[in-house]
Parts: structure tokens; C-alpha cells; sequence
């Protein structure tokens, strides 16, 4: 950090209010060194000479570019593929099946990823569609990622990963569906990159969810750590309204809807528990 540049307790509190506002993301006393690393580190890239002066820029540039810079710094993207695997088990064994008993016309069943980070979790998903679940050729299927960090979407895209990454797939599906690379990662086959459509979205920003309706389920693991109690009910609102009836949501194994909101009904299969919206719900 550069010593000419110092972040007061006051500009800290002033910014993070600032950033709650326009993302739901809380950030702790605890969290202090990283966010003002990440603060000077886009003052000085700015050209900016106080952390007055970049936050007036921030707070009233028309463009919002700089914001997005910043959101894309602050935020935190950490996953692999097959993470929290007995989700998506149950996903292919048990939910799909749930849900097309239901279905009265020829739809594509619609799947949501937010936060998509850098890609593991819906071409994750996508896999386990293609390897494991007996309905996929009789049923189209739409799988929309999507994250506040568009410098995150645009990894996800080039869909190149580390062997870290990598590591928990079955040898049989990274060479079925990985190339190595020279470099000694691994790029995912076009066809799975293709099979997922990536978009930028803010889940505390009403105009960026114009449009995410009639999902059938939705992935939303281990966003809600970061957001407090309001925003955590501003979220469940958003999916709730986001899901058809009778849609189901996952979430990440320390979350509960159900200290969230009590708009959800409790699923417990066999594999996971999920939560559901009401057949009667509109």
C-alpha cells in the first residue's frame, strides 16, 4: 500500500456504506486491510490524488465504470468444479424428475447460476445434465450464469481453468471434456462453453433483473454469507419472484432460507435439502 495514501476510519465507514447501497455486500472491521489495499490500489490507478477525490468520481460518474473496476476488485471468487457435489446428485436424481412430472407443455427447463464466479458452477451443472441425468434428450434445457463481476464473466467465457480447478473431476470427464494446454491448464470443449449463456447481474439493482423469471432452479451457493439480514431478504424476494411455481433453489451448505424468509417451503430429498416455491404461489 502506498504510504501517501492512507484510508481514515471515517472515508472506510463512508465507503462502505456507499458500497452496501449498491450491492448488499457488507464488509466487517475484520475486513479493513483488504478493502483499503483494493481502494488505494484503484485511487492510484485512477490518478486520483485523495480518497476525497475518488470517491466523488465514484459516486457521481454518469458511466459507472468505476464502480464496475471497483466491484470487480472487491469481490471474492473462489470455487471449483463439482463443488458441493451432492447438489447437483440430487439435482439429476431427484429434482429434474420433480419438476418435469409437473411440466403440462414442452418448455426448456430453465436453470439459473448466480453468482456464476468464473464458470466451475454452471458448466459444472452442464456436465452433470449431460453424464448423469436419463431426461436430457427428451427435454431442452436453458442454463443462464450470471455475476456482478464482469471481469470474472469474461474467465468464465474463455472457459480456461487451473489444474486446482480441475481437480475433483473424474479423470474419464476431463478428458472427455477438457483439452491440456501447453501451459498445463485446461480449456473446456466448445460445446460446453456454448451451452451456457453468461450475463452480468446485480442482484440489489431492480433494472438488471428485468427479464430473470420462469426459472425452474436456481443456484445461489454461498453469496448470502456476505450480505446481512436486509439484503439477504431483498435476495430471497428477487428469487422467489425469479422462480416458476414449484421452482427450487440451493443454496450453499452453512445458508438457510428458512432463517431468511419464510416465502420458501422445505425440500428434503434423500441428497440434499432445498427450497421451494408453492405450487400455488404466483
Amino acid at each position: 500500500m502506498n504510504a501517501r495514501t492512507v484510508i481514515s476510519q471515517d472515508d472506510f465507514a463512508k465507503f462502505r456504506e456507499f458500497f452496501y447501497r449498491k450491492t448488499g455486500i457488507q464488509f466487517e472491521d475484520s475486513k479493513r486491510y483488504f478493502v483499503d489495499k483494493r481502494l488505494v490500489e484503484r485511487i492510484e490507478a485512477t490518478g486520483s490524488e485523495t480518497f476525497r477525490n475518488y470517491f466523488v468520481n465514484l459516486r457521481f460518474q454518469a458511466s459507472g465504470d468505476e464502480l464496475q473496476q471497483l466491484v470487480n476488485a472487491m469481490t471474492v471468487n473462489e470455487t471449483y468444479f463439482f463443488r458441493e457435489e451432492y447438489q447437483l446428485k440430487c439435482l439429476v436424481t431427484h429434482m429434474l424428475d420433480d419438476l418435469v412430472k409437473r411440466k403440462t407443455d414442452r418448455s426448456p427447463i430453465r436453470i439459473w447460476s448466480m453468482p456464476s464466479s468464473s464458470g466451475e458452477e454452471p458448466y459444472s451443472i452442464a456436465l452433470y445434465l449431460l453424464e448423469y441425468w436419463k431426461g436430457i434428450h427428451d427435454w431442452d434445457v436453458e442454463l443462464i450464469a450470471s455475476d456482478i463481476d464482469t471481469a470474472i464473466l469474461k474467465r468464465a467465457e474463455r472457459g480456461v481453468y487451473s489444474p486446482r480447478s480441475v481437480h475433483n473431476l473424474p479423470a474419464k470427464l476431463l478428458e472427455k471434456y477438457f483439452k491440456r494446454r501447453s501451459d498445463g491448464d485446461y480449456q473446456i470443449s466448445d460445446d460446453l462453453r456454448q451451452s451456457v449463456e453468461f450475463t452480468r447481474v446485480n442482484l440489489m439493482n431492480p433494472a438488471d433483473l428485468r427479464g430473470y423469471r420462469d426459472f425452474d432452479v436456481i443456484f445461489c451457493r454461498n453469496l448470502l454469507i456476505y450480505f446481512d439480514d436486509l439484503s439477504r431478504r431483498q435476495a430471497a424476494d428477487t428469487f422467489f419472484d425469479a422462480l416458476k411455481p414449484g421452482g427450487m433453489i440451493c443454496l450453499g451448505h452453512s445458508e438457510s432460507m428458512s432463517r431468511i424468509s419464510s416465502l420458501f417451503n422445505v425440500r428434503k430429498f434423500p441428497d440434499a435439502i432445498v427450497y421451494q416455491k408453492p405450487l400455488e404461489a404466483r
